[in-house]
């Protein structure tokens, strides 16, 4: 096996922008569908569903779900907010202005912030033009947080996550590549998912970088072309 290089997500630049468009649903149908008619629903003042917890292991597409919903909701004209461990406490505060939050990782946040966060579900309860998406890596039973905010996470629809297995992120490459123009040949996509990144959004990153790179050198994206990419970033 190819040893991984650690340079190449750095190499090969930032990821596309996460957004519903670019999200492999798989099993996943129900809680992307809830997520996508958030937004509007929200908007208009008709959301019923105002309070959701995802839950699901490293790689299911928690983050992307949250970035592609605070997409969404810019463009339905809504001030959204993403959070995660690494934002200050005082992003956490409750902002009448803002429509949308999204808490990313809340099984990692310090006390201050899961004290902020079980403050946001009730201010977000109590104010009928905004909405709360909170995501995990376990269900709420089980969460490693305070028992007030463990009990918050279950106030709304729940969620769990299914991620992707290996056929499903080589069709969601073979997806990506057709929207791009892109004819892979069919050992392309096993290759990629097998031999090194496992994640979408590295696998995203390493399909623009191939197209980029076989439109530079007119030749057709083969295997042969991507070992050649490989070697080249390596150097």
């Amino acid at each position: 096996m190819s040893p991984r290089p650690k340079q190449l997500s750095l190499e090969l630049g930032s990821p596309p922008p996460s957004t519903f468009e670019n999200f492999f649903v798989s099993a996943n149908r129900e809680p992307v569908q809830r997520l996508r008619e958030l937004p509007g629903a929200v908007a208009q003042e008709r959301a019923a569903d105002r309070l959701i917890y995802l839950w699901g292991e490293t790689g299911s597409g928690r983050t992307h779900l949250l970035h592609a919903l605070c997409d969404a909701g810019a463009h339905a004209g809504l001030r959204c907010r993403y959070l995660s461990p690494h934002h200050a406490l005082a992003d956490f505060i409750f902002d009448p202005s803002c429509q949308l939050y999204t808490v990313d990782d809340v099984d990692l946040l310090d006390e201050a912030r899961q004290i902020a966060v079980f403050s946001l579900y009730n201010e977000v309860r109590a104010h009928v033009r905004t909405a709360l998406v909170v995501a995990g890596s376990l269900a709420p039973v089980t969460m490693p947080v305070r028992e007030d905010l463990r009990t918050r996470l279950g106030w709304g629809l729940v969620y769990q996550l299914a991620p992707l297995s290996d056929d499903d992120k080589m069709a969601a490459l073979v997806q990506a590549a057709r929207e791009r123009g892109l004819q892979l040949s069919p050992e392309i996509p096993h290759w990629l998912v097998t031999r090194h990144y496992r994640d979408m959004p590295s696998l995203m990153a390493l399909l623009d970088a191939l197209d980029t790179y076989s439109l530079e050198r007119k030749r057709a994206v083969t295997l042969p072309l991507l070992r050649e990419m490989f070697a080249e970033l390596r150097e």
